[in-house]
Formats: structure tokens, C-alpha cells, sequence
């Protein structure tokens, strides 16, 4: 029997927020792979686990050969099809081979705690990654949800937007460490955001 890839959404990051069916698989898994915190979290004891680091191709070199035994259960963040290691996955493996379990997005929660719809905005990651002028571009009535990192914090993101053609009143929120205890949030103007300081790592919001 071929053994299968399970990519499994965790969510956003609080165990409330996992599909049961996630949990499940999680807690049977001979083999599991995940960061350093999911892993700390949610791994079974005594089972063969590997950290999701920078080195992508060794990840990829210990599923190829965990698969020779065992299904091998990869947590991803969020949803495994919104900016996650099933990229990569969907490179050096096929289709066939590959399970995913979808999860609930931080960008999902960030449009919940709003209580606004997300089905017309445009969702793009500045997480170590540039956005296209396209997608930066202002447009009348445009929706933006962006994930930030330390480079492309809010306030330089804000910059890039106003570059952009955004009006200066455009209305941001900004949400960092989404279900979590300490998750905290905050409603700027576009050129104020140009000046926040945190909230490096969040989905940022941006309308008019």
C-alpha cells in the first residue's frame, strides 16, 4: 500500500481553532512534521516528529523517506493552500500521494473579528516575499488582507500603498497573534499606520 502526504491545517494557532478531523490525524500519526511550536503543542509522544526550518529540502528528503514506512502528517499553519510548505510538497510529489485537511486562516480570523465578508478582497503575503504592483495597486473599493513579517512590518507596508495611489484616510486593521491569549488588534488610518510601531507578524486589513 502507498503511503500517503497528510498536510493538515492546524489554524491559526489556539486548539480551539482545529477541525476535529485534524486533531484526529494528528494524534495517530506514526510520523509528524511540523515548526518547533506546533510540534510542542500537538505531537504525540514517542513518534518520529521533524521540524519545518529553512532547510525546505531536507524537510522534503525526511518525508520522501518516512513515506517508505509510515504516512507522514504535516501541520502547516493556517490553511495548507494559503502561503504554506504544500507548495513545496506539490513539487516533488504527486497529487495522488497527498492528503490535505483544510484549516481555518489567520486572514479568515482576521475578517471574523471584523465581522466582515472576505469574498471580494484580494489576499496576498508580504512574508518574505514581495506583492506584485498589480495587487498593490488602489482601486475604488478595493479590499487588501496582507501577512506582515519584521521587513515588510505595516508601517513600511503603508508606504508602499500610499506610493500606490491609497488614499491617505484608508482604513487599516491590523491583528497580530489571532486566537491566542494575547491577541490584540487595532484600527488606523493608512497614514497613521505609516507611523505603528508592532505588529510586525499580522493580517493587515486595508479598505476604504
Amino acid at each position: 500500500m502507498e503511503h500517503k502526504i497528510i498536510v493538515a491545517g492546524i489554524g491559526p494557532g489556539s486548539p480551539d481553532y482545529i477541525l476535529p478531523i485534524a486533531s484526529r490525524t494528528i494524534a495517530q500519526a506514526k510520523v509528524l512534521v511540523g515548526s518547533q511550536r506546533a510540534l510542542a503543542a500537538f505531537a504525540p509522544a514517542h513518534i518520529s516528529t521533524k521540524v519545518i526550518d529553512k532547510d525546505i529540502a531536507g524537510v522534503l528528503s525526511f518525508i520522501r523517506e518516512s513515506l517508505k514506512n509510515n504516512d507522514v502528517v504535516v501541520m502547516v499553519s493556517g490553511d495548507p493552500g494559503f502561503y504554506s510548505l504544500l507548495a513545496a510538497i506539490r513539487k516533488d510529489f504527486i497529487p495522488s500521494q497527498i492528503t490535505v485537511i483544510p484549516g481555518i486562516s489567520s486572514v479568515q480570523l482576521a475578517f471574523a473579528r471584523m465581522a466582515e465578508v472576505w469574498q471580494d478582497a484580494t489576499l496576498i503575503s508580504m512574508h518574505g516575499r514581495q506583492a506584485s504592483d498589480e495587487d498593490l495597486q488602489y482601486k475604488i473599493n478595493k479590499k487588501l488582507a496582507i501577512l506582515t513579517d519584521h521587513e515588510y512590518s505595516p508601517s513600511h507596508i503603508a508606504r508602499v500603498l500610499l506610493d500606490h495611489g491609497w488614499p491617505v484616510d484608508g482604513q487599516v486593521w491590523l491583528g497580530e497573534k489571532l486566537s491566542y491569549d494575547d491577541e490584540s488588534s487595532k484600527k488606523l488610518t493608512l497614514e497613521e499606520t505609516t507611523k505603528c510601531i508592532g505588529f510586525s507578524h499580522c493580517v493587515m486589513v486595508v479598505m476604504t
